[in-house]
């Protein structure tokens, strides 16, 4: 008697598998829909994890196109519901952390607060070793972690911005995220996460480290209907300006694309600093010490805000007005 052998059916995910790792000459990049439909089914737990493990590695030696960003992107929005009262000026991402500098930035988002901007700052911490991360810094301070979108909306009233960590904006975003000390690489939702605009900001700032990655970012927020982006080479791939060498800004304004270069503030370079103790940011912005790296960098990085807020229309304009409002902030805040 002939034993009859049941049918194998492939998994649904193994096609978008295949597409890019079909070799050589048969791979190619996901159609913005491809990326859509296979990210619909990431967020949705339909993947199985050697199939997840498989399709983030092979997008990573390839890396992301602005059709594919599109698509992860529209996913991934669709299953985040910020709350419609919750309006932000700023979308800031901080998703790389800091190894060679201390975490400047912060104190931006503090004097961006102080001048009436709402910012909304999301990111993750402790997927890559030996990093200073925004969510650890914030709890040394003393400041607020949001713990849910109430969280949000009570610490945007109160002092002006919020820090909302993707364990909660994104549960399932930040399990893959945390894969990357089992992968050894960075993985596309590094990439995507900071084009999520989750409260649909008026206008999204972005802090890349490798230049290839700028011109993909600032064509996949052109491409998702961001009318005020600006993307940079931040310091350590956060949203800092670093203030010894010139700035590319590449930016989006109401659908066009457009690139500016900011020139540096010093005629030296600072070497990198050995001392990442915490309360140094405390100590500058309280104006008991002085650190002219730091300083320079938090003005470079207001400055560069207040032209993609449409405060400053040129950088000596928004330099200026940036070192107006750090001479005049609250420096009991801290």
């Amino acid at each position: 008697m002939k034993t009859s052998i049941p049918p194998r059916h492939e998994h649904p995910f193994a096609q978008f598998v295949r597409i890019l790792g079909k070799g050589k000459n048969g791979t190619r990049s996901l159609t913005e829909d491809e990326a859509l439909q296979s990210m619909k089914m990431i967020m949705n737990g339909e993947v199985e994890d050697v199939q997840l493990g498989a399709f983030l590695m092979l997008l990573r030696v390839k890396e992301e196109s602005p059709e594919e960003l599109l698509g992860f992107v529209q996913a991934v929005r669709e299953s985040i519901h910020a709350p419609e009262s919750l309006n932000i000026d700023l979308d800031w991402s901080s998703y790389a952390g800091k190894r060679r500098h201390l975490p400047w930035y912060l104190l931006s988002i503090f004097l961006l607060a102080e001048t009436g901007e709402k910012v909304f700052v999301h990111g993750a911490s402790g997927h890559t070793i030996d990093r200073l991360y925004t969510e650890d810094v914030l709890r040394e301070l003393g400041l607020p972690i949001a713990e849910n979108w109430h969280d949000c909306q009570q610490q945007v009233n109160s002092q002006g911005f919020t820090y909302f960590p993707l364990r909660n904006l994104s549960p399932r975003l930040h399990q893959i995220i945390e894969l990357r000390n089992t992968l050894g690489l960075r993985s596309p939702v590094h990439t995507l996460s900071r084009l999520l605009n989750p409260c649909n900001a008026r206008c999204i700032i972005q802090g890349i480290f490798h230049p290839g990655y700028r011109p993909v970012h600032q064509l996949a927020a052109q491409a998702l209907g961001y009318e005020r982006v600006d993307v940079i080479k931040g310091e350590a791939g956060e949203i800092e300006r670093n203030p010894d060498i010139p700035c590319l800004v590449q930016s989006v304004r109401n659908g066009e694309v457009q690139d500016k270069t900011w020139p540096a503030l010093f005629n030296k370079r600072h070497v990198k600093e050995t001392d990442f103790t915490i309360g140094n940011l405390v100590s500058l912005w309280r104006g008991q010490s002085e650190h002219e790296y730091g300083e320079a960098s938090v003005i470079g990085t207001c400055a560069i805000a207040f032209t993609l807020l449409g405060k400053a229309e040129s950088p000596p304009q928004a330099e200026e007005m940036a070192r107006d409002v750090w001479s005049q902030r609250n420096k009991s805040f801290l």
